[in-house]
This record gives structure tokens, sequence and C-alpha cells, in this order.
């Protein structure tokens, strides 16, 4: 059986923070097998410890929706704690949000793909830990999307953003307390850090196969198989086409109303992508692009977890879109994560190239030939860092 860093937690707490008082970043996610939630099995297994709790985007209850929609501190309605909020008027906790703790312990479900923020958040937090001396605590959890495959390029370094803060590929392949050791390590942030790992993982072991709960980490990555297709179809943020926010299948589902969707399955057919299938959709979103308006798509329907890779496939269908869609095709413009000047998707992919290549219909698999040398030196980095062999 697989037993999370929080189970671990709770059956033997750490020597390293006896008499400490707590802070807890967590969400709605931070549960165990039973669907109970860190922040009461904290307080019953440590009394009178746990005095702070602290939220990443998307809020304590992962109510917000979409970047750039901040949540306000509040008080917890079930422990009448204080829940500072990490995406609001600031991202890094201040000396007054950790004065009342001496160890912030995180427990948050990570989706495996350098932009989502709940990563960031943590380095911004190891870093604050730094500057006030506080003790950083890891409690692990699995990645879902497995620990063996990556993918991608690595970020450039003038495209950090708070979708992107190291020169890590889309598709990591680490979890959450492995980032946390590469970040602490590798990149010098130097914090007092320990991670609780988990028991009973492998690097091969995807989230449906952990028998643990699934409890959407956000608003928009409801279900195991919305975490499969999120690698690659996050970088359509970036563009005019919908991710399928505002339906009940987000990331599955993409469109637009001027796609022409006969022709586009001709044009993803001779790309020959493996482990999916592509069914044609139609679609109308409740809010986000194209609200009200019905969009023409297809779902992807994941066959394959080990031959599907979601980056190449989605720029796949992004060079797709334009050869077919060039006069109606856009990429979005800024803002987008606190970034007013670079455009959205240079910063979702990480370089700029990525983007000029796609507007000349480059070979995807060019594309990917290039980022390779650059991947296989981050395998054997991250490698350093594995706690699960």
């Amino acid at each position: 059986m697989i037993r999370t860093g929080l189970d671990n937690f709770l059956h033997s707490p750490p020597d390293s923070i006896s008499g400490h008082r707590l802070g807890l970043l967590c969400n709605q996610a931070s549960v165990d097998r039973q669907y109970r939630h860190a922040r009461g099995l904290i307080q019953k297994r440590l009394p009178g410890k746990l005095t702070a709790l602290f939220s990443p985007q998307h809020g304590f209850f992962g109510d917000k929706q979409d970047n750039m929609i901040e949540s306000d501190h509040i008080r917890d309605p079930i422990t009448d704690l204080p829940v500072f909020s990490l995406y609001g008027r600031t991202r890094t906790p201040d000396e007054g949000m950790l004065a009342g703790i001496d160890t912030l312990v995180v427990d948050l479900q990570d989706t495996g793909t350098r932009v989502y923020t709940f990563v960031y958040t943590l380095s911004l937090c190891m870093e604050a830990a730094v500057r006030y001396g506080k003790k950083v605590v890891v409690l692990d959890r699995p990645n879902p999307i497995g620990g063996i495959l990556t993918e991608g390029n690595c970020l450039l370094p003038e495209y950090t953003s708070f979708v992107g803060r190291y020169p890590i590929p889309m598709r990591h392949g680490l979890s959450m307390g492995e980032l946390a050791r590469l970040f602490n390590d590798h990149f010098n942030i130097g914090c007092d850090l320990e991670v609780v790992p988990m028991t009973g993982w492998k690097r091969a072991i995807l989230f449906n196969e952990t028998g643990l709960p699934w409890v959407a980490p956000s608003p928009n990555l409801p279900t195991v198989p919305s975490t499969m297709v999120y690698p690659g179809q996050v970088i359509l943020e970036g563009t005019n086409l919908s991710e399928g926010r505002g339906t009940t299948q987000p990331f599955e589902l993409f469109g637009a109303p001027y796609l022409d969707t006969g022709r586009l399955s001709e044009q993803l057919e001779k790309s020959h992508l493996p482990g999916i299938i592509f069914r044609e959709a139609a679609f109308e979103p409740t809010s986000n692009k194209w609200r009200g308006r019905m969009c023409a798509g297809f779902q992807i329907h994941v066959t394959d977890q080990a031959a599907y890779q979601p980056y190449f496939t989605s720029l796949s269908i992004l060079k797709a879109v334009l050869s077919l869609h060039r006069d109606s095709f856009e990429w979005k413009p800024p803002p987008y994560e606190y970034e007013f000047e670079k455009r959205p998707i240079d910063l979702i992919t990480g370089d700029p190239r990525i983007r000029k290549r796609i507007e000349n219909l480059d070979n995807i698999g060019d594309i990917a030939e290039s980022w390779q040398d650059e991947l296989n030196r981050f395998n054997r980095l991250s490698a350093r860092f594995h706690l699960y062999r």
C-alpha cells in the first residue's frame, strides 16, 4: 500500500520539529486515504501546535478560476486559524505571516508539469524561510503522471516567471519533495529543508494505480485524465483556442468556432501521434475563451499512457491549426501570471523560438530533437535528487 508523506508524518512526526509551532501550506486536496483533511489530522496528532494556514493559487478551497484571480486572507471556518493567501497581494510569505510559526509544513498535490504554480509557491516559501530563520517540511505525494518519462525543452532564464522559475522541462518527472530538494541544493536556496517521503510508491506508478483518492488540486484538473493531457494542452492558454476551460472536461477538450474539424482531423492523422485518439466534439464554454459560443473541436482520449507524448502532441495540434487557420488563429496577448510584456505562449513554453518554429510550420520532430540534449542533461541532474528508485 502506498503511504503519502502526510500518512508518514502523522505516524511518526520528525524529531526535528519537536516543540515547534507549525504552519501548513495546503488546499482542498491535502487529504488522506479517507478524504480527511491534513489540518484536522495534524491538529489531532499534535494538539496546539498548528497555528497558521497558508494557501496557494486558486485559494484554500480551490474556488478561484484561472490566472491572476487572487484570494484574500481569511479565517478557516473549521479551525478558526488564519489562512494567509500566497496568491493575493503577495506570492511570498512575509515576516508577519511567518512570525507565529517555527516550521512550515507543505502538503500540496503537484501535477508533474513545469508551469503548475504550486511548486513555485513552495520555492518562494523556502526562500522566505531562509530570510526569517524558519524550517520547511514537505510531505511528499505522487507525481500523478509518473516519475520516469520527461519531455520538452528547459526554460530559458530570460523567460523566468511564476509559471517557470527554474530551467526544468515541461514534464519533469519529479515528486514535490524531489523538486524541493533540487531547488534547495542545485539552485542554491539553502533553506533548512526536510522531506517526509512516501512509502510504496515507485517511479513507474501513475496516479490511477496508487489506490489514493483524487481530489482536484485546482478547478480545471478535476480528473486524473485531465492531468495526463495537461503538460501539453496547457500551452493552448497562450492562444485563442479554447483549452476546455468553462466545460466539464478542461484540457481534454479543445477547439474554437473557426475550426474545420474535418480538415484538422486529416492533418492530425498524418502526424501519427501515438497513445491517443482524437474524438470530434462540440462544446460551449460557460466561461473563459469563447464563452457562450459553440466551439468545434476534439476530445483527447489517452489510450496508451506510456506512448503518449503530451507536449509533442499539443505542439503538433498548434502546427496543424496554424497551417489551416492562419487568418483566424491568434496568440493571446499579455498579461499572463503577472508578466505584462512577454507573450503568454513564450512564458508557457519557456522559449520564444518554439513559437517561431511553429509559425514557420517546422517539423515537430525536428523541434523535439533540438531540446533532446538539454533534456538528457536535466535527467542526469534530477536523478541525483530522486527519493524513489
